[in-house]
């Protein structure tokens, strides 16, 4: 008997262990995601180029400094007169759709809130077509709450304009008969349009539409009278438009990640889009399928007369003119030259990266620590922005062969010459890709629903990428100021920190200028002249304060405003400059600001340095440039 109770308890221990064991299994599995993280995160600090401390040498902490003329601008959009609250009985209601991705949809938002206020009207939530042509996307989301949080943006602006999310009943079933006026505004639409055209079919029929498709529905430089409208679309676009507080939430593990161990990051977005490369006419700085992509691209715009000129033209001397963007490999060229240690960390921004990973590889090289979104998040943190979508069924693959067996089994007898042998199938495996038609047909092919959901899944990774690169320490864009006349991702992106922390380093550089600098030591690009760096690092340094906004103001404010917000939307703490005065409450927080950082400061310099400093005089910053040469990796040597 007790043999047997002996057995009894040992099988009940045995369930016992094999219990817990399975428990132990499913949290490892529910969190095996979270350790991959981890360990890929503390792999990336371990790499790191640190001190115990997590503290910089000087000549590296000189790189992240802020750019002392611009600590005086402070952002400032409040009214500044009489600035009257609005009122529920207006002129009607304006309903809006815009078309386009992440700028296009920020910038028009941005517009049609100023044009309800200039028309007296109530805003309703305008509709995305991005989310709304997607199928399948989240059904907790609208088109709108999809990407930004509707309930912030209303509770933001009730003092500028009342926004509702639909229309009254009687005059959404008006919309719906199609008795509502629909207008298509260009981007370069005044006030007066508005004004003498849209407010007298407004007032009439209580309900208008505006489609929105170039970005924009309201020309960027206002009327001086207008200038309150001006500071309208800056309380918009950087107060009121917020993201949902899901894309928040991981926007911010991302930069705790980003600034692990107190180090700072530089956010970079390449600009390598196929519109604005078709647009400018840059096929051939590519290879390839990618070349052919470009050029049929930009037969298409002239087609659709998006685009005046000729179909094919020399990329080379497109970009002597400073038409086309800084390559990656550039770009790594240009930080090194500015002294940036090759484990820097770089946030690589941007959903859409023309040429793939092939044109990262030489920047890669240069700066190992070069993150994206999908190296600082794991699948199920990105998967969580989707929500519940709806599964789309596979598209059927259907095989039709040129030649069946049968003419082969029934040739007749043999050694007669047989014919052809069927030709192989293609599956679908080798038929997918967004760039396989190219090689079969001369018309690209409709967007199936699988590339609409991923269109509407870019607006999330944009906006991602977006919050990254505002809070950066540093910002360099690729192609800014693209020419096409819409909004760009790194306009908006460096508008947004001149408005917040102008003094923050953000490079402006002028393309055309380096295009003629990298063009005069073409055959030595790894191994320069250390006056081609200094010519380098005297641009880029130029760059970040006057003449930078200067070029900035010329080039990118004519076509979008929110690219240059100032001086509408910024005040001075200080007399000397000719701005607007900065009120008594922010100069007394710039000063508390500013006591916090100098303490700060203090407490870094007293750290000692374990770099060189490349600025304290000519001769160390020779020999930390010699000395670099033959550090670099033999693979990337061009001369190899």
């Amino acid at each position: 008997m007790m043999f047997k109770s002996k057995i009894k308890w040992v099988a009940l221990g045995g369930l016992v262990l094999s219990f817990l064991s399975l428990l132990v299994h499913m949290f490892l599995a529910n969190t095996s995601a979270e350790l991959v993280q981890y360990h890929v995160m503390t792999g990336f600090l371990e790499d790191l180029n640190v001190n115990v401390m997590g503290k910089q040498g000087g000549a590296s902490r000189k790189l992240w400094k802020k750019v002392k003329p611009l600590e005086a601008l402070q952002p400032y959009a409040n009214p500044r007169k009489k600035y009257p609250v609005p009122v529920h009985k207006n002129n009607g209601f304006i309903h809006a759709k815009i078309f386009g991705g992440f700028e296009k949809i920020r910038s028009s938002i941005c517009d049609l809130v100023t044009i309800s206020r200039l028309l007296n009207a109530t805003l309703v939530i305008p509709e995305l077509q991005e989310s709304v042509n997607s199928k399948g996307i989240g059904s907790e989301f609208k088109s709108f709450s999809y990407l930004y949080n509707e309930e912030h943006l209303i509770n933001s602006l009730k003092n500028d304009v009342i926004i509702v999310k639909d229309l009254p009943p009687k005059l959404k079933e008006a919309r719906k008969r199609k008795e509502c006026p629909i207008f298509k505004p260009k981007s370069s639409a005044s006030p007066e349009y508005y004004v003498k055209q849209v407010l007298p079919k407004l007032k009439k029929g209580k309900v208008i539409g505006l489609v929105i498709i170039d970005g924009s529905c309201l020309q960027a430089i206002l009327p001086p009278k207008l200038a309150e409208y001006q500071r309208l679309r800056c309380r918009v676009a950087f107060h009121a438009l917020n993201f949902r507080p899901e894309i928040l939430a991981l926007t911010h593990q991302m930069l705790k990640r980003l600034r692990a161990s107190g180090q700072p990051y530089l956010a970079y977005h390449p600009g390598l889009v196929r519109d604005s490369l078709a647009y400018q006419g840059c096929s051939e700085l590519f290879q390839d399928v990618h070349t052919e992509l470009i050029q049929f691209r930009r037969a298409q715009m002239i087609k659709q007369k998006l685009l005046h000129g000729k179909p094919s033209v020399d990329s080379y001397i497109q970009k002597a003119k400073g038409l086309c963007p800084l390559m990656p490999e550039e770009v790594g060229l240009l930080l090194r030259a500015m002294g940036y240690p090759p484990m820097t960390r770089i946030y690589l921004a941007g959903s859409e990266r023309f040429g793939g990973q092939r044109v990262m590889i030489p920047l890669r090289a240069m700066y190992t620590n070069l993150v994206d979104r999908s190296n600082l998040c794991n699948k199920y943190e990105l998967n969580k922005l989707l929500g519940t979508e709806t599964p789309l069924p596979l598209s059927p693959f259907n095989y039709t062969p040129t030649k069946t067996t049968t003419e082969w089994d029934h040739a007749g007898p043999r050694p007669r010459p047989l014919p052809p042998p069927p030709g192989r199938p293609i599956y679908q495996h080798e038929k997918e890709g967004w760039y396989g038609w190219i090689a079969e047909k001369d018309s690209e092919p409709d967007l199936s629903a699988i590339d609409l959901r991923e269109k509407a899944r870019r607006l999330l990774w944009d906006a991602i990428d977006y919050v990254v690169s505002v809070e950066a320490d540093g910002f360099f864009p690729g192609f800014n100021n693209d020419g096409t006349g819409w909004p760009d991702f790194s306009s908006l992106v460096m508008g947004h920190r001149l408005y917040e922390m102008a003094s923050s380093p953000t490079y402006r550089p002028d393309r055309k200028f380096l295009a003629n600098l990298f063009n005069s030591t073409r055959d030595n690009l790894y191994f320069p002249r250390r006056n081609w760096t200094l010519a380098a690092r005297k641009h880029l340094n130029n760059s970040l304060g006057d003449e930078g906004l200067n070029r900035q103001f010329h080039q990118s404010k004519p076509s979008s405003f929110l690219s240059h917000p100032i001086p509408e939307c910024t005040c001075t703490i200080f007399k000397q400059f000719g701005n607007t005065k900065c009120p008594k409450w922010l100069k007394e927080s710039f000063t508390e600001s500013k006591t916090q950082e100098t303490k700060i400061t203090d407490e870094n310099e007293q750290q000692p340095d374990d770099e060189t400093d490349e600025w304290q005089s000519g001769s160390e910053d020779e020999n930390q440039s010699n000395n670099s040469r033959f550090e670099q990796d033999s693979e990337i040597d061009p001369n190899d």
